[in-house]
């Protein structure tokens, strides 16, 4: 790390009772291979042991009185902030050795114009089938559009310092998450460019169990619908909120209705039933197919991360459970959008 009053690079890093992971956060940035940065944590009113465990590592801190979320961390963390370009992250992600050299030679390369995105790592920090599942998820998806990123995540982005001021900085009154969506949005309608750098990466804490799974595939979608909705791109490509989780929703949908069909058609014409039945597995496999073929390359990707049995059992979370959250937060975020719209 870089003790002059001028580094290039400005690591800077919100946090909000991440006592089990800033502590290993921290570990990885100041073990980076490159040297011209500086480190600035924001923690935002903790009410655990993060202040504490800050303390101990060399680095600038800001400890704000009271929780005033992630966007208005990470303000204060840039408006503190020395370097020439910021580097933001989030207290749950471990660097890569290289990603502060990939990250500032990125800023190099493309000037202030562009803010530069990174993702995480196909493989998560913590062991488990459904981290493994959320971080080769979001790393395909975030990599998919390398030249033309519909949004650049919080959790790796490069912006110059100067660009990140002049623009206002992230909504501080906003949705508990997708900030760094909106303020992708609004840099890209200011004339900032924006591309994806595969070599930035981070490693995730997701610690992911089933619920925990499930309930990340609601909160993102209702929010994300709710935002979609006000910006009026709800069917737009836009990172994981890409085309093809949207079939696989409908996929899913569709499946559902074909396979209730039976109980439907037997109460309302037994004798017929026992005829229909078999036809209306033909629809399903057809719809099911359709959608393996559509999710083909992010199978590949599961394939890659965890080899073929983790693609299957991935590929069937993903097809036959995983949409039934997202499907709600996404009704959820619709009913919540038209009762705004409608003053109730």
């Amino acid at each position: 790390m870089n003790p002059s009053a001028t580094p290039f690079l400005s690591v800077v890093i919100p946090n909000h009772d991440g006592a089990a992971t800033i502590g290993a956060c921290l570990e990885a940035v100041l073990a980076s291979e490159y040297a011209d940065f500086e480190v600035v944590v924001v923690d935002d009113g903790s009410r655990d042991d993060s202040a504490a465990i800050i303390r101990r590592y060399p680095c600038r801190k800001i400890f704000l009185a009271r929780q005033a979320g992630a966007s208005a961390a990470r303000n204060a963390g840039a408006a503190a902030a020395r370097g020439e370009y910021i580097f933001f992250i989030d207290a749950d992600c471990i660097v890569e050795p290289e990603t502060l050299a990939a990250a500032a030679r990125a800023a190099r390369e493309s000037g202030p114009e562009w803010i530069v995105g990174g993702t995480y790592t196909p493989r998560p920090y913590d062991p488990g089938f459904f981290s493994l599942f959320q971080s080769v998820f979001i790393h395909h998806f975030e990599t998919k559009r390398l030249a033309e990123p519909d949004y650049v995540a919080s959790h790796a982005m490069v912006i110059a310092a100067a660009v990140f001021r002049r623009s206002g900085g992230f909504p501080a009154e906003f949705l508990p998450i997708i900030e760094d969506v909106e303020f992708s949005h609004r840099l890209r309608r200011l004339g900032y460019k924006m591309r994806m750098d595969p070599a930035i990466l981070v490693r995730h804490i997701f610690n992911y169990d089933l619920r925990r799974s499930l309930l990340n595939g609601w909160r993102k979608s209702r929010y994300w619908t709710i935002y979609s909705l006000l910006n009026r791109d709800l069917l737009s490509d836009s990172g994981t909120a890409s085309h093809e989780l949207k079939i696989n929703i409908v996929a899913f949908a569709l499946t559902v209705g074909l396979l209730a069909a039976p109980a439907l058609l037997a109460a309302l014409f037994p004798a017929a039933a026992g005829a229909l039945l078999p036809a209306l597995l033909l629809p399903v496999l057809a719809v099911q197919g359709a959608n393996l073929l559509v999710q083909r390359k992010l199978l590949a990707a599961f394939g890659r991360a965890g080899g073929p049995g983790f693609a299957l059992a991935a590929g069937a979370y993903y097809a036959l459970l995983y949409p039934l959250p997202v499907g709600l937060g996404a009704l959820s975020g619709l009913l919540h959008h038209l009762r705004g719209r409608h003053g109730r």
